[in-house]
């Protein structure tokens, strides 16, 4: 955990000296943390950018920072695009903040045959709330955007695509995952596509690989859904990074 507090401030709101926050930044700081007049803060723009600054004027609602270090770039290297199937019981609040942890680029939640759970745009902006504390927890500076659930189908056919595309699959298609990412190193983009407790079905698996998805197992041992979303971006991250 980092010894100093961490704020986020959009970059269209940055000027050369002073930095301001309000909103729930500032009350953040103010009623949450109880900071004071004096001390030293890092602020973030969720691309990339972070400087070290000092309060200057604390408010109810406004708080006035004065930077007093360099700007500092985190480098983006490997954008990894997490597009998971809305697992049950709360499990997405997980997956949202531990992805975050292992620096997806973005998170698109999937609505499938067999998806139990239910989600709202409310729920996806507590989704975006939990990716933006994680990233002040682990020093991300760059803040991934949970988009608005889609519906399988019609996202494989709208979507952006990567270099690297694939499923976590259950399937006789699929191949052993450390042999796909052998030969695919120098790629600066991947996609992870993995289903609900129920799987993806046989339709979904076809549309899925016909649109470019590589089938990967992850092994003997069926997965929770959390689990292997996790131990899948590990291994990208440790392979391709």
């Amino acid at each position: 955990m980092n010894s100093i507090n961490r704020y986020y401030l959009p970059a269209e709101q940055w000027s050369r000296c002073e930095l301001e926050l309000t909103g729930d930044e500032a009350h953040h700081c103010v009623r949450v943390l109880r900071q004071k007049v004096g001390d030293w803060v890092v602020v973030f723009d969720g691309e990339g950018r972070s400087v070290k600054c000092q309060i200057v004027v604390l408010e109810k609602s406004r708080v006035v920072l004065e930077q007093d270090g360099p700007l500092e770039m985190q480098e983006r290297g490997l954008a990894i695009h997490l597009c998971q199937a809305i697992p049950k019981a709360g499990n997405m609040e997980l997956i949202v903040q531990k992805a975050v942890e292992l620096g997806v680029a973005s998170i698109q939640p999937l609505a499938t045959a067999n998806t139990v759970a239910k989600a709202n745009s409310k729920k996806v902006q507590k989704w975006q709330r939990i990716a933006l504390e994680a990233c002040k927890q682990c020093g991300q500076n760059w803040l991934p955007k949970v988009s608005e659930v889609a519906e399988i189908n019609s996202w494989l056919d709208q979507r952006e695509k990567a270099e690297l595309e694939i499923v976590a699959a259950l399937d006789p298609r699929s191949e052993e995952m450390s042999q796909v990412l052998e030969g695919n190193r120098d790629v600066a983009s991947a996609s992870l596509l993995v289903g609900p407790e129920g799987d993806f079905s046989s339709n979904e698996y076809d549309a899925a690989i016909e649109s470019g998805f590589k089938p990967v197992g992850l092994g003997d041992i069926v997965l929770r859904v959390e689990t292997a979303t996790l131990y899948c971006l590990s291994v990208l991250r440790y392979t391709l990074s």
